[in-house]
């Protein structure tokens, strides 16, 4: 017979009276908001303290309650929460303001008598455990219910004032009246007529007579953000969906794009205003979601804090200390692709990254990586930059031609209702702590591709558009793949001939890596037969789905790898290894000035200092594959044979005017000149295929005049025009 001494009134149902829900019967909510109450003051953690009572004391404005503490302490108050959330949060924030009310000792007045202090409104944060929602699967059956989704907030609206109390006068008779506002995006409701009893000869007050009194009533803090499925997480050609999200009070303006959320909101609906879709339809209504609780991915991690098992960490400890365990992980990238060793180890350093450092003066040092494929084509240079969107933890896929400038940065729109602008992230701000692949860097636009720079090196985008200016983070890594200037590569021609890029977009790749097509037999040979056998075994996996789980396996094994070893794992250099770096850096500088002293000309890939911190985060993430916290001269050997068989090579690639030349070939091509100029004056054109073609009648090698008048076109003495088809001679 508990609850007859709580001030209820009791009445019993006559049949004019709708039956309720028997279950709401079962607790009231002034039993609630006992329950509340001795839930903040009374529940203790795993080590004995009281969690929430001194959460209280310290944050007098909000607190954070994870709802299976609720649950332990008790599983129906927990159930109600969930399923009518927006009955009995008010509760819990009462409880909260009160229970705060009476930790507090009192103060002394104005008068010096002791008083009790004056509290404001405590806010109550969710957190859950409990497994994400997919966005897609949420729809009417959980209106009014408590969900939890992740996503990435890709749009955040300014601030507005939110009245949480309206006061309302009377336009006839001026009385006041208070009306209490719907939480959220809800508005108030107004009553039509006046409750004012008019005397004797006093005019009656007419239907609608309230205006609102704005000064008087009540206001809290309003934003709303737009939120956005994970990349992965969205079914292929499918395009992803977004939901809109309010936040109030303590977590406004928290959130910029482009941060990962796990969100625990309440499903509600709103009446759109503006809306000409369905104009008359009163019974359609916009869902949005109000934010009762979010938790920011920190850094690198998606999701939220990351769990592993002890079973998992166990697992990839003893894999670390396994002394082929860089082998091992290069051996499961790509693993379809024939070949290409470097490169695999290069994507494997790329998916673990080096060390990120923030110095005293505030200055940020990147950890990570950056790569160019560069090469012929069917290379697998596509292949190697999917496999990487389906390995890493964070990853954005995007093709060159159909990316523009605002779409790999930040684009601001206008609200379609408001009218107001807001900014939307890109391809850049999405993939922050992850990787962007771009497929066809080198059909890119001049302009789109100079957006990048910032974001490749300074690890920021800044936007100034539109009355908007604003730094977003923007912590990738870039893996791209381009062709070079005339679709293959061509070893006739100089470096710099075949690669179509600036040297300010080039010097912010830490690896470069050419990869050619090479014709010979034996080689050839293999692939096919690599590939043959792939394409055998690809029809067998599908008939047999247990190996195809195996192969999943891998992959999400090495995802998991790789994410832990980002979260748990920040080496350093020792100090051999600092000195051993240091040489060998003045060394390959020394041998870069000697080659352009030779030729004249200079490199095509510049060695700067840019590519001496990519060969110190090259060691930082080969000692993190090994989870380890010193990067060892074995480390920096490694590192800096990558670099020589990537970059180095590609800014030695292609033919020179004083190297590998024979004294035959050299006394050919010179005859070749002698020919070239008699057939052709200064200042006269020529068809290249007509002139090949007669010096080819001459008995000349084409070969051999293709490479005259590449050295030729080095001196300046002749030029290309109309895209290389026609020769004019200059000198």
């Amino acid at each position: 017979m508990s609850g007859w001494d709580e001030g209820a009134v009791f009445y019993s149902d006559q049949a004019q009276f709708p039956q309720g829900d028997p279950a709401a019967a079962d607790i009231t909510r002034h039993s609630a908001l006992r329950k509340f109450k001795e839930f903040l003051r009374g529940f203790t953690g795993p080590t004995g303290d009281f969690p929430y009572r001194e959460s209280l004391v310290h944050n007098r404005d909000h607190v954070t309650v994870a709802i299976e503490d609720l649950d332990a302490f008790d599983a129906e108050l927990a159930d109600r929460i969930r399923k009518a959330p927006a009955d009995y949060l008010p509760l819990f924030e009462t409880a909260g303001s009160e229970v705060l009310a009476s930790l507090r000792s009192k103060v002394a007045g104005e008068t010096g008598e002791m008083e009790e202090p004056i509290t404001g409104d405590v806010q109550i944060f969710l957190s859950s455990k409990e497994n994400c929602l997919s966005m897609r699967s949420i729809g009417a059956d959980y209106m009014s219910k408590l969900v939890k989704i992740a996503g990435i907030a890709i749009a955040a609206s300014r601030v507005k004032a939110k009245a949480t109390h309206v006061t309302l006068l009377c336009k006839n008779c001026r009385s006041v009246r208070t009306v209490p506002c719907r939480p959220g995006l809800g508005g108030a409701i107004v009553p039509r007529s006046c409750d004012h009893v008019p005397q004797p000869g006093e005019e009656p007050c007419p239907l609608d007579p309230w205006i609102a009194v704005p000064d008087k009533s009540k206001y809290v803090d309003l934003q709303t953000l737009k939120l956005q499925e994970n990349p992965e997480d969205v079914p292929t050609g499918e395009l992803p969906r977004n939901v809109l999200l309010s936040v109030d009070r303590h977590l406004v303006q928290t959130i910029v794009p482009g941060t990962r959320l796990t969100v625990v909101g309440i499903y509600s609906v709103f009446q759109a205003s503006g809306s000409t879709n369905h104009k008359g339809a009163v019974g359609v209504k916009q869902p949005y979601i109000r934010i009762v609780g979010l938790e920011q991915s920190r850094d690198d991690n998606s999701n939220g804090p990351s769990s592993f098992t002890v079973d998992e960490e166990m697992e990839f400890k003893e894999f670390a200390q396994r002394p082929d365990a860089y082998a091992k992980i290069c051996s499961m990238v790509g693993p379809s692709i024939y070949g290409h060793s470097d490169v695999k180890k290069a994507i494997a350093c790329l998916l673990f990254g080096g060390s990120k450092k923030r110095l005293p003066d505030g200055v940020r040092l990147r950890g990570d990586i950056h790569a160019l494929l560069l090469g012929d084509p069917s290379t697998a240079k596509s292949q190697f930059l999917k496999f990487v969107e389906k390995t890493a933890p964070i990853a954005v896929y995007t093709s060159g031609k159909g990316s523009s400038a605002a779409g790999l940065t930040a684009s601001v729109t206008r609200d379609s209702n408001s009218r107001e602008f807001y900014l939307e992230g890109g391809a850049m701000v999405l993939a922050d702590g992850g990787v962007v692949c771009i497929d066809e860097f080198d059909k890119m636009r001049p302009e789109d591709r100079v957006a990048i720079h910032e974001a490749m090196e300074q690890q920021t985008i800044s936007i100034a558009k539109a009355g908007i200016t604003t730094v977003l983070n923007s912590r990738t890594s870039v893996l791209a793949a381009a062709n070079p200037i005339s679709g293959r590569y061509d070893d006739l021609k100089t470096a710099q001939d075949n690669i179509d890029l600036q040297t300010t977009i080039l010097s912010r790749f830490d690896l470069i890596f050419i990869v050619k097509d090479v014709r010979m037999y034996e080689q050839d040979k293999r692939i096919a037969n690599h590939i043959i056998k792939v394409h055998a075994s690809g029809a067998q996996t599908n008939n047999n789905l247990n190996k195809n789980t195996e192969v999943n396996e891998g992959e999400n094994w090495l995802k998991r790898y790789v994410e832990y070893c980002r979260n748990t794992c920040r080496p350093r250099l020792s100090e051999k290894a600092a000195e051993m770096l240091q040489n060998k850096y003045v060394e390959i500088r020394q041998k870069m000035r000697q080659q352009s002293n030779e030729t004249g000309r200079a490199a095509a890939i510049p060695i700067t200092v840019r590519q001496l911190e990519a060969i110190i985060r090259l060691s930082e993430s080969l000692a993190k594959m090994r989870l380890t916290s010193v990067a060892t001269p074995e480390h920096i050997e490694e590192a800096f044979r990558l670099f020589n068989v990537s970059t180095v090579d590609a800014a030695r690639s292609g033919i020179n005017e004083h190297l590998n030349l024979s004294p035959e070939i050299a006394n050919e091509i010179k005859q070749a000149e002698a020919q070239i100029k008699r057939r052709m004056g200064i200042g006269s054109h020529i068809s290249e295929r007509r002139l090949l073609d007669e010096l080819s009648r001459m008995g000349m090698n084409e070969s051999i005049v293709r490479r005259a008048l590449v050295i030729m076109h080095q001196r300046d003495e002749v030029e290309y025009k109309r895209e290389r088809h026609v020769i004019v001679r200059k000198l």
